[in-house]
């Protein structure tokens, strides 16, 4: 806490201007050595920059005054050329007269330890940085600006009035006075461990939104499988071949639609074979489909749409195909004789796989190779979205260590329901409430260890 630190702030390599970031108790004094300080803090300057009186470069310089700063403490940020050079010896300049060099994060860390962020507001800023959409930038934002913080210290102040009434009881034991009739307790702890379990249900969504929601294509081998995923990334990622088994690992990539990503994942395809190789590909495929939200089925439009129903009506015996989106794609439109563009085109073959699976059927007819169709299909996935995430909640958790945490959480409210339900002692019920308070205190950071800060803070840029 009492080390004035420094770092650069842009990323590596030449560009226009860099910005290097000083801050600390002694970030002013190390900043005078070697330029014309603002007169005002939120303000700048153009100034030259100078070692021991010989110039390296014009900056401007932007004041920054505890507590008002990124940090909470005395910052100074220095805007110069992008050379490297200038920013090596520029950054060198500070280290020679009293700072050292930031570690990866520390002056987000240093923002969380004097209060001006949270524990789940500084790992915000890592997910926005990261973000490479409109929606993980969505959710970024959200997080940051503290409503889901504000939602966990809502559930924690809950917790906490739980506990202060039982440790009462406890405090007048031997006038057997009691401050919350049992049942009454039972219904907050159950309506708060409610709300808990909707955050940890809504990880799904946030997850998905976040990462790329999870679309497999499937099929048989030759189907074109390959062709549509490289037709959807218009770029040759997946090798196109003749030969059947040609993929026998799935390959994943990310596409986005209307600010939306897509997690798409090219699968081996589904046969019965002999080469234990392709066996285990095949045995990833169904893993895929199993944690897909959409599932692309490519057939082959010139094959009898009969291969489509055993293929599925295989998958539907390993897991249910019910609560996902199962696109249909008749594939190699443009070599399809007459007879079988008719059957295509009457919706013969989704009526079948309805009945089949029960799922939500959409059919497409399409040519990878010539593009054919492709339109109607990533506006389908897009309504997807639009449908299933239109009733998404304000909150949404999309950190797996929050939601670990929460698991926590939910099974110590568990264990206090069932001492209340069984009238156990208090004091053998406040120690599962305080359990729960512990982990839910390590995400917003009330509960917190060098490890897990270290954790956290790794995954940051040197000069965050």
């Amino acid at each position: 806490m009492n080390n004035t630190i420094a770092a650069v702030s842009t990323p590596h390599g030449v560009g226009g201007i860099a910005v290097v970031r000083l801050s600390g108790p002694e970030a002013c004094n190390i900043a005078s050595r070697h330029v014309r300080l603002p007169k005002q803090a939120g303000s700048t300057c153009f100034t030259p920059f100078r070692i021991n009186d010989t110039l390296l470069d014009e900056v401007v310089v932007t004041l920054f005054r505890a507590p008002h700063s990124y940090t909470g403490q005395d910052t100074v940020e220095f805007s110069c050329h992008g050379s490297i050079y200038i920013q090596q010896i520029l950054l060198q300049a500070l280290l020679d007269s009293g700072a050292r060099m930031a570690d990866p994060g520390e002056f987000t860390r240093q923002a969380f330890l004097n209060g001006k962020l949270n524990l789940s507001q500084a790992e915000a800023v890592a997910d926005l940085i990261d973000s490479t959409n409109a929606a993980a930038h969505s959710l970024a934002v959200s997080q940051l600006r503290g409503g889901y913080a504000q939602e966990l210290e809502h559930l924690r102040q809950q917790l906490v009035e739980l506990t202060a009434l039982l440790e009462l009881e406890l405090d007048f034991s031997e006038e057997d006075l009691e401050f919350a009739d049992r049942s009454h307790l039972l219904s907050l702890v159950s309506r708060t461990n409610t709300r808990v379990q909707s955050l940890r249900q809504s990880f799904h969504m946030g997850n998905a939104l976040k990462r790329g929601i999870p679309v497999a294509i499937i099929g048989r081998p030759n189907a074109g499988k390959s062709s549509l995923l490289n037709a959807l990334l218009h770029d040759n990622r997946a090798i196109v071949s003749d030969i059947p088994g040609t993929t026998r690992d799935t390959i994943e990539e990310t596409f986005v639609i209307n600010g939306t990503p897509f997690r798409i994942i090219d699968t081996a395809g589904l046969r019965h074979s002999d080469d234990p190789i392709e066996t285990l590909g095949i045995q990833r495929t169904i893993n895929t489909v199993e944690q897909a939200d959409i599932i692309l089925y490519v057939h082959d439009a010139t094959q009898p749409f009969t291969q489509a129903l055993t293929d599925l009506q295989e998958l539907q015996g390993s897991l249910s195909l019910e609560d996902k989106h199962l696109f249909i794609v008749n594939n190699k439109i443009d070599k399809c004789v007459d007879s079988l563009m008719r059957e295509c085109d009457n919706g013969l073959m989704g009526k079948s796989i309805h009945e089949l699976t029960h799922s939500h059927i959409n059919t497409f007819n399409i040519s990878a190779k010539e593009g054919n169709g492709l339109g109607a299909l990533t506006t389908a996935l897009a309504e997807v979205v639009q449908t299933d995430f239109a009733q998404a909640p304000d909150v949404m958790l999309t950190n797996v260590r929050h939601y670990n945490a929460l698991g926590h959480v939910n099974q110590a409210l568990l264990q206090v329901s069932q001492g209340l339900s069984d009238n156990l002692p208090a004091d053998l019920v406040v120690i599962d409430l305080r359990d729960a308070l512990h982990h839910l205190g390590t995400i917003t950071g009330q509960v917190t260890t060098d490890e897990i800060l270290g954790t956290i803070f790794s995954r940051f840029c040197v000069g965050k």
